[in-house]
């Protein structure tokens, strides 16, 4: 299956702050990696938990720059993360890669690969 429309709309939501339309594609016992505060989070309500922690502190935005399925299934995207303070001065501006393990059609795992 092709994920990259899913994976482009999702950072699209996220930079809208559309954390509804994001969870719904994501699976209930999601991993998700935690890289404002360490560690993970798991689950619908942990993760909204955490963006809407992180929302309340700094502005990210995530843009992703290419994709590349691996011969496991993963998806790799290369993104561009720029981080604000919530007056707009940028905090962090970066690229780095997110990889995607889908299960039944939604997202299971993400991980943060600096």
């Amino acid at each position: 299956m092709d994920y990259q429309p899913l994976l482009r709309q999702l950072y699209k939501d996220f930079n809208a702050r559309h954390i509804d339309a994001i969870v719904a594609h994501m699976h209930t016992d999601v991993a998700w990696p935690n890289g404002w505060e360490g560690g993970y989070v798991s689950g619908h309500d942990e993760v909204r938990a955490y963006w809407l922690r992180q929302w309340q502190q700094i502005d990210p935005t995530v843009e992703p720059l290419s994709f590349e399925t691996k011969p496991d299934g993963q998806i790799a995207i290369k993104v561009r993360q720029v981080i604000k303070d919530l007056s707009g001065q940028v905090l962090s501006d970066q690229q780095l890669n997110h990889v995607y393990k889908f299960e039944h059609g939604k997202v299971r795992t993400m991980v943060i690969d600096y």
